[in-house]
């Protein structure tokens, strides 16, 4: 995690946004009078968003671990998939 003043987020914004996107790096714009804000990549902005939708549905998360927990224990068959 990064933290970076507004001016100098302003100044140099190109090399912010590329160390969210290739790092995953999230940046903390900090601003004088408060009311700081975040930068993320939009991949982990969509994959937070996706976290929270499944945490929040308790049958479908409970379904996941279950999967989870499976695939831990070998619970599963690997196949090969076919070219048609």
């Amino acid at each position: 995690m990064l933290a970076v003043n507004y001016t100098n987020l302003r100044q140099d914004l190109k090399t912010y946004c590329d160390k969210a996107n290739d790092d995953f790096e999230t940046i903390i714009v900090t601003r004088k009078n408060g009311g700081n804000v975040v930068l993320i990549s939009e991949n982990e902005y969509n994959n937070m968003l996706e976290n929270l939708f499944v945490r929040s549905n308790p049958e479908y998360y409970d379904k996941l671990m279950e999967s989870i927990n499976q695939l831990k224990a070998g619970g599963f068959t690997k196949r090969e998939l076919l070219d048609e």
